[in-house]
């Protein structure tokens, strides 16, 4: 499937759920997640920032989030300029939401081996998040992979930017998660030009 063919799907409708077999049966996580799906490679004239965000569909399981992963939302696929984002059920991947308006971004920047690591680094957060591994996961509101015509990256949102002892622990904890060497930063939503911590 051409990357413009996903594209499209996905800004047009919801996917459909995967099916759970009385054979296998579903597990659940221990909270909702929504993933979404921005694409600000063709923007309207005129439009607002956010006006080609989409809900794309919520999960509770892991069987869907597998079958939503596997099919459909792999970072490397997306055109220039589009997103995907995994977050809590009843956040929106927007600085304006409540849960997100007070808080901030770790930022990793993927260098090398651009969209195979983006790929691995967008699976291993995803895996760290529905499978609950950080100690602070009430003070994360989702993740955000995006493809750049230079260099992609990914973000992780946090509730707050004032407690400096959780933010530490969620950025360390994330690197550890990445496995990488390079650094990755901290930024307030709502000062993002400048960065306050790095590890």
């Amino acid at each position: 499937m051409a990357t413009e063919d996903v594209n499209e799907a996905l800004a047009a409708a919801e996917v459909p759920a995967t099916e759970t077999t009385e054979k296998q049966p579903a597990h659940k996580l221990e909270r909702k997640w929504s993933f979404w799906f921005d694409n600000q490679s063709k923007p309207k004239q005129g439009a607002a920032w956010g006006a080609s965000l989409r809900k794309a569909y919520t999960f509770d399981t892991v069987q869907d989030f597998w079958g939503l992963h596997e099919t459909i939302f792999i970072p490397s696929k997306l055109t220039a300029n589009a997103e995907i984002h995994m977050f809590k059920a009843g956040v929106e991947p927007k600085w304006e939401d409540p849960e997100c308006a007070h808080g901030g971004k770790w930022t990793y920047v993927v260098a090398n081996n651009r969209k195979p690591a983006l790929d691995k680094a967008w699976l291993e957060t995803l895996m760290a998040l529905v499978g609950e591994q950080f100690d602070e996961a009430d003070e994360i509101c989702g993740v955000v992979a995006s493809a750049r015509p230079k260099q992609d990256k990914l973000s992780l949102w946090t509730r707050t930017k004032s407690n400096e002892a959780v933010l530490m622990g969620i950025g360390k904890k994330w690197k550890e998660i990445l496995d990488v060497t390079d650094k990755i930063t901290f930024t307030n939503h709502d000062d993002s030009r400048r960065t306050r911590f790095t590890v």
